[in-house]
């Protein structure tokens, strides 16, 4: 039987509203590092984007990246996860409108899934290698 990349305790923390970073690698080899909105999707993790950001070239360009997730100090600590991310089209804007409901009120929400279509928005997902505790 094999054991779930992300334990059931880590799951059940991804579960919170919390701001991710997510960090993938430059073309000169630094970490480029910002917030986003994540959304659990079995043992991945799912961030939306606009295609057109830096984000997503350099996840493309070099798959190898992580998420950093809680850590201070009123949330017990929190999760740096490593792995390797895909880039993948959002049809239909399932993803927008999941992880933006996730995040926002409803009426805030459906009026950015609407804005936020003529972006065009993919997905990033992250396949876990590695989850660590971070304190």
């Amino acid at each position: 039987m094999n054991t779930p990349v992300i334990p059931d305790d880590v799951r059940a923390f991804l579960q919170k509203t919390l701001i991710a970073r997510m960090s993938v690698i430059d073309p000169d080899g630094y970490p480029h590092t910002v917030p986003v909105w994540f959304m659990l999707d079995g043992d991945a993790i799912v961030v939306i984007s606009a295609r057109d950001t830096r984000k997503v070239g350099y996840a493309a360009a070099n798959p190898k990246g992580a998420i950093t997730i809680g850590g201070d100090s009123d949330d017990g600590g929190g999760y740096l996860i490593k792995g390797d991310f895909s880039v993948e089209p959002d049809p239909g804007g399932e993803w927008l409108s999941k992880v933006t409901y996730r995040y926002e009120d409803p009426e805030q929400a459906a009026k950015d899934v609407v804005a936020w279509a003529e972006l065009d928005m993919i997905t990033l997902r992250l396949k876990p290698r590695r989850v660590i505790k971070v304190v």
